[in-house]
Formats: structure tokens, sequence, C-alpha cells
């Protein structure tokens, strides 16, 4: 089997907020990999720490303790200005509400080249390359003298992909960016991010609360609870074989397109105190091939034996 190179690796990452009894741990012992070229997707309820670990791969949160590594090199920490610069170009970040995510006093031409400017490239090259973003998230360079008020929810959202574009990165980090569109143009957007991961080579982390919207993008999903990641796996084997609970609880409330189907489904509801970790403390144990579990013994052996059956 061809083995597959890792863009970015986090390794036993914590992320804490606050000091002494008040202290709060956001992400509690994160591990994951991600490959070049795919999309990794991270699902959770609000609160569950899945923002803050993006957030921490492009530095806006320090890490607690663990490692990031992007290309096999340390990027927590403190580092060298030319490094940090360099980071900036080759991660970026698309965010969840396109109405608060652009300075409304700003033309689009700034907001889309801001990350170029001080940099030393020539203003001709700059204004190339904010015309030929924003055809690439499919909008008119003329928009550029327009103000953030005079686009909608979708155009906004595709001149937030475009200001991340325009610094031709490797890596970008999409935080919710359907959500807080109409339901209508939604499909639109995730069409338009898969079309150019395939035209600029993007690897893509794509972080959201619907699990539904994640098999239409996502090669990979971990499952994300309360700062801990409870299960990992590739999207098809994740949805036809959810091991953990919490998964279950997640996949039984995305609605049914079948009225009948919805109204005979089961919901399941998530309990925290099924686990009796404080007899068995968990691991994280790959159960199959790419499929990891956060389970002590006894719920590895009951998950093997479900694995087996199915």
């Amino acid at each position: 089997m061809q083995t597959r190179e890792t863009i970015l690796s986090v390794k036993g990452l914590q992320v804490a907020f606050g000091h002494g009894r008040n202290r709060f741990y956001a992400v509690k012992n994160a591990s994951f990999d991600i490959f070049k070229g795919e999309t990794f997707g991270i699902v959770g309820e609000s609160g569950s720490g899945k923002t803050t670990i993006g957030r921490a791969i492009i530095r806006v949160y320090p890490a607690t303790a663990g490692s990031i590594l992007f290309h096999g090199e340390e990027i927590t920490g403190r580092l060298p200005k030319s490094r940090r610069r360099d980071l900036t170009n080759q991660i970026q970040m698309i965010f969840q509400d396109p109405m608060a995510s652009l300075n409304e006093r700003a033309k689009i031409d700034y907001i889309v080249s801001e990350g170029l400017l001080g940099r030393g490239i020539p203003r001709e090259e700059v204004r190339e390359r904010v015309d030929q973003a924003l055809r690439d998230v499919g909008l008119l360079p003329e928009f550029a003298s327009r103000f953030p008020h005079e686009f909608s929810g979708g155009q906004r959202q595709r001149i937030g992909i475009a200001r991340a574009l325009v610094m031709n990165p490797e890596f970008i980090i999409a935080d919710e960016p359907i959500s807080a569109l109409d339901v209508s143009i939604r499909a639109q957007v995730l069409n338009l991010m898969s079309h150019l991961q395939r035209e600029h080579g993007l690897t893509y982390l794509f972080i959201s609360h619907d699990l539904s919207v994640m098999r239409f993008i996502c090669d990979r999903i971990a499952v994300i609870h309360k700062g801990d990641i409870v299960e990992m796996a590739d999207t098809e084997s994740l949805f036809a074989h959810p091991l953990h609970p919490y998964t279950r609880a997640l996949l039984s409330a995305i609605p049914q397109p079948n009225p009948e189907m919805e109204k005979h489904k089961r919901l399941e509801i998530y309990d925290p105190s099924c686990h009796h970790y404080e007899i068995d403390v968990p691991g994280w144990n790959e159960v199959e091939n790419g499929h990891w579990l956060r389970a002590n013994k006894q719920e590895l052996e009951k998950a093997l034996e479900m694995l087996q059956r199915s």
C-alpha cells in the first residue's frame, strides 16, 4: 500500500485557559495526522474544543502541552519572525460567520490583499493576485472596489475564501464555513471548496457540528467530546460502524429525508456516566485499519465484537 504524506501532525495537544482553580482544559489530549490532499474533519457539539484545535494550529491559542508538526517541523512555541511569516503563507483559515469576519469599513481589494501587504510584493502583482483569487471563487474582479455590505452571505463567504486563497496556502482550516449560510447555498460553497482543492492541491481541516455535511466533503472524521477525541475513522467506516456511544448519538440526530423514517427513527442520548473510567482507564485503540476508538478494556472488547458481527 502506498504511504500517504503527512502534512500536519498533532500529538498529545492540550489547550487550557485560566489559572489555578479556574483553569479549564478546552482540549485535553488530541492526537491525529492529516495527509496531503485530503479533507480531515473534526465534528462535535458547541464547546467541544474543535475550533480551539484549529486556532491552536494557526497559533491564535498557545498549546499548553503537546506538539503540532507541519511538514515534520514544530510550529508551537516561540518561532523566528521569518518562520511565522512562512506559516502565514502556508496555513490559512476560513472563519464561520461571513457577516462578522469581514471589515465593514474596508473595500474588498484591501480585505483580500491584507495578508500580502508589507511583504515587498509589487502593487501590480498584488492586484493581479487579488483579481485571480476573486475569479477562482466565482466573483468578478470589478467587485474589488465594493464594500462587504453590498454582498449576500454566500458572496461574503466566497470573499473570505478568496482572502485565504490569495496567500497560495497548502493547508486551509475551514471553521464551520457554511453554518451561517442559507441552506440553499451551502452546497454551492461546499462544491466550490472541493473544486479549489482539486485545482490548487489544497489540504483541508474541516470543522463542523453537522455529520451530514461531513459525509459529503470529508475523507476522514474525528469525533470530539469535551476536549477528548473519542473516535476517528474513514468517513464511510464511521457511518457504517459507529462504535463510541457519543458518535452514535450524533448520527441519530441527523434528520432523515424520508418523513416516515424520520418519524420512526430512534434518537440516542449520550450519557458519559456509562463509561466507568474511574475503574478502568481508557486508551486510544486502533480497532481496525484506520479506525481508532477511545475506550477502556471492557469497551474495547465490546467494540471488537460489534465489528465481527457486522
